[in-house]
């Protein structure tokens, strides 16, 4: 097994070496992961301020529940009110249904509320300082059914563990990824399979810790189409008629996009895509459009069963010197999630880095009538018309 670890380990070394030492494209690739070891510093370094802030608040913030304990067994019932609704907005889908009153520490509920939030509100409201007991005056319902103040509303799920949170705040990225960092190389010291799993859990903490992301994006399992998220915004000098007919031709994308190869009209609205994925492998998947707004809007969608899960938005304005602002907004799921998009981004052939200069050329194309991409000299003559 170890032998076998360490094949693998010198081939994927090998691989990368080849990767960045290539004759045609190496020096670009390495300055490209260059320039992400430099953002990864400075973004170290804007972190450490929060962090040591959010530390301390944390800090004064333990000793004033600790002090409250002590002090907080006589407080007035106005306090016990104000305290009581604040705690009841994240267990209650409908808080302004609930009426609470207080008296001498006894908290009184009454009003509507669904059956399911019941016993998790009553629960919270007497754990809150300075009350003595909870009277239970609801009108408790299995539905919403045509009960005014149940309609519409939002599902609370109470109050998340810190570390069960979708973000995590700067303390607990501290402490989770130094955890992490400890377990990973106490495993790697101690071989055999309790070593490897001890450093797999560390490396997870750490990543998860670093990245700030959900695990389940991280690695891309049951995130649907939203692994990572891309926004990016270019003024282009051309009317908004024309750069929304060159949009909304997908043919058109492969003359300004350069890890795009291909881009085939199915009918219907639909397309097949042909990209180049990381170390220029092709990955494909099907789109189509589940929105169009004549010189406004185009919006899609991958097709169920596609490798690369994705959807986007891209949407046009006019701008005051008779320009167009294009906004484009797509998230994607790549494989291994986001995992997979770092270790791309770390070399510059993923989505979010390649828009840049995608977009540059674009802006390139319509403004001064010719851009390069894929080694090609392209120029506005060449461009497919709409099929709208």
């Amino acid at each position: 097994m170890d032998r076998k670890i360490t094949l693998i380990g010198g081939a994927s070394l090998g691989a990368a070496l080849m990767y960045l030492f290539d004759p045609y494209m190496g020096a670009r690739r390495r300055a490209q992961a260059k320039d992400q070891v430099v953002h990864l510093a400075h973004q170290t370094g804007n972190a450490v301020g929060p962090t040591m802030r959010d530390i301390s608040n944390r800090a004064r913030g333990l000793v004033a529940e600790a002090t409250a304990t002590f002090k907080d067994r006589d407080v007035s019932d106005a306090v016990l009110v104000r305290r009581a609704r604040s705690k009841m907005g994240r267990y209650v889908s409908h808080p302004r249904s609930v009426t609470i009153e207080a008296n001498q520490g006894r908290l009184f509920l009454s009003g509507p509320i669904l059956a399911h939030e019941v016993d998790n509100l009553i629960h919270a409201l007497s754990n809150i300082p300075g009350v003595t007991g909870v009277e239970n005056r609801l009108e408790v319902y299995q539905e919403p059914g045509d009960v005014s103040g149940l309609q519409g509303g939002k599902a609370r799920p109470g109050e998340r563990p810190e570390l069960a949170q979708e973000v995590w705040s700067p303390t607990t990225r501290l402490g989770t990824g130094a955890a992490g960092a400890g377990l990973a190389l106490y495993g790697a010291r101690n071989l055999g399979i309790l070593g490897k799993f001890l450093s797999g859990i560390g490396l997870g903490m750490l990543v998860r810790a670093v990245t700030n992301l959900e695990t389940k994006r991280l690695v891309g399992v049951d995130a649907g189409r939203r692994a990572i998220d891309v926004q990016k915004t270019i003024n282009v000098m051309a009317p908004v008629q024309e750069v929304y007919n060159f949009w909304s031709n997908f043919e058109n994308f492969p003359r300004f996009m350069a890890h795009v190869r291909e881009v085939r009209n199915l009918g219907g609205d639909r397309s097949h895509w042909v990209v180049d994925g990381p170390a220029g492998i092709p990955v494909s998947w099907d789109a189509v459009v589940t929105r169009r707004i004549l010189n406004e809007l185009l919006a899609w969608r991958s097709l169920k069963g596609s490798i690369i899960h994705n959807a986007g938005i891209v949407t046009f304005a006019p701008v005051p010197n008779g320009g167009t602002q294009v906004n484009v907004h797509m998230s994607y799921n790549p494989p291994a999630g986001a995992i997979g998009h770092s270790v791309a981004s770390f070399f510059g052939s993923d989505p979010k880095s390649a828009m840049d200069d995608d977009l540059v050329r674009f802006k390139s194309l319509i403004e001064k009538g010719r851009t390069t991409a894929n080694g090609q000299t392209v120029t506005r003559e060449q461009i497919e018309q709409p099929r709208i």
